[in-house]
């Protein structure tokens, strides 16, 4: 039978693009590690939303609404004056403002009690906890050869270290092999592992539980991707690995492997912990923000006030700002919520599984 002429090309073609295949898969052992490089966003929208202080957060969205409503009331409306001392707008703003905080408030006492029911329950469950506690801690130790920490920080940074140790055997026990690609790609695998492992432990050193330190240098550990990484090699070159080798990856997986669970535990209590500090903040907000509604009610009508400050109306500026301070139990939930769920986000998958089109 006669080869197809027109078949050439098309079998050139296909071979060319399944070597490039091959090409961008040998080349990306090293992947982006950092959550800002995962994510592909900017460093202000990352700081914005995870790692700013949120009381400064808070301040700054508090400012800029303040900002917005003098500019907007002085060049953009120029009979609000007029209009603020008539049709009952201070009432209007100022009464439904006192509902919304009441209502934030006992949506918070909600918050609070979903918080706290999760810390209770029977004698029994509590035991459970306790016992499935004490058998992951004990596991960890038999894998990093020492006690479990009980500081958080400390804890990952013995599991990131362990997992840098394996890695370090792995690439040891690979650098003889006669397979040219299986060390080169052991060397990019386990140099961007270990590059990874000493960026985060040097930023979980001296990291508090309460703040976002610690899950947020947890985050930049991209230990899903290693996973599958360790998976992949040994999947493609069963043949080129000793039984030495095999035990070292198994070892390497399992310790990434527990990572994860550890990660996602700092995690849920990071999340009770703010949600308990949102509500806290609330409540103590609440008070001024209610009195400051209840005093535009009762007395601005009888203020006597020059006319203007620095050019601009004094009204504008007495309004906007008693208008930002009852707004201001709400700005608290949009920064601390921001937070939690962004996190919450980023940390949909357990294990090495990619969400994100960066990383694929």
């Amino acid at each position: 039978m006669s080869a197809d002429p027109d078949a050439g090309p098309d079998i050139e073609a296909n071979a060319e693009t399944e070597t490039e295949i091959e090409t961008d898969r040998d080349t990306d052992i090293g992947t982006a590690n950092t959550m800002r490089e995962r994510s592909n966003e900017s460093r202000v929208k990352l700081w914005a939303t995870m790692t700013g202080n949120r009381l400064l957060i808070t301040g700054l969205l508090a400012l800029s609404f303040f900002i917005g409503f003098v500019v907007v009331g002085e060049w953009f409306v120029p009979n609000f004056e007029s209009t603020i001392h008539s049709d009952s707008m201070i009432s209007y703003m100022f009464s439904t403002m006192i509902s919304a905080i009441v209502t934030g408030t006992t949506l918070v006492v909600t918050i609070s009690q979903i918080v706290i029911s999760q810390e209770n329950g029977p004698l029994g469950d509590q035991r459970t906890r306790m016992s499935n506690t004490m058998d992951y801690r004990e596991y960890t130790e038999e894998m990093i050869g020492s006690p479990a920490p009980a500081d958080p920080s400390a804890f990952l940074r013995q599991i990131i270290g362990a997992t840098e140790r394996r890695a370090r055997l792995l690439r040891d026990s690979i650098a003889g092999n006669d397979d040219e690609q299986l060390r080169a790609e052991v060397d990019d695998f386990t140099e961007s592992l270990i590059e990874n492992a000493e960026e985060v432990r040097d930023e979980l050193e001296g990291g508090s539980f309460g703040s976002f330190d610690v899950l947020n240098a947890a985050l930049n550990y991209n230990y899903g991707i290693k996973i599958f990484q360790v998976e992949r090699i040994a999947n493609d070159h069963p043949e080129d690995l000793t039984d030495e080798d095999m035990s070292i990856l198994d070892d390497l997986k399992s310790t990434l492997s527990m990572f994860g669970p550890a990660r996602e535990h700092i995690k849920t209590l990071y999340f009770q912990w703010a949600l308990m500090d949102l509500s806290q903040m609330i409540l103590y907000t609440s008070v001024p923000a209610l009195l400051v509604a209840g005093s535009m009610l009762g007395f601005f009508d009888g203020l006597s006030l020059p006319n203007t400050t620095f050019g601009v109306s004094n009204t504008i500026l007495i309004v906007g700002a008693a208008f930002t301070v009852t707004l201001i139990p709400f700005l608290l939930l949009i920064s601390y919520i921001a937070r939690v769920a962004t996190a919450a986000k980023r940390t949909l998958a357990i294990g090495p599984l990619v969400l994100r089109e960066s990383q694929r």
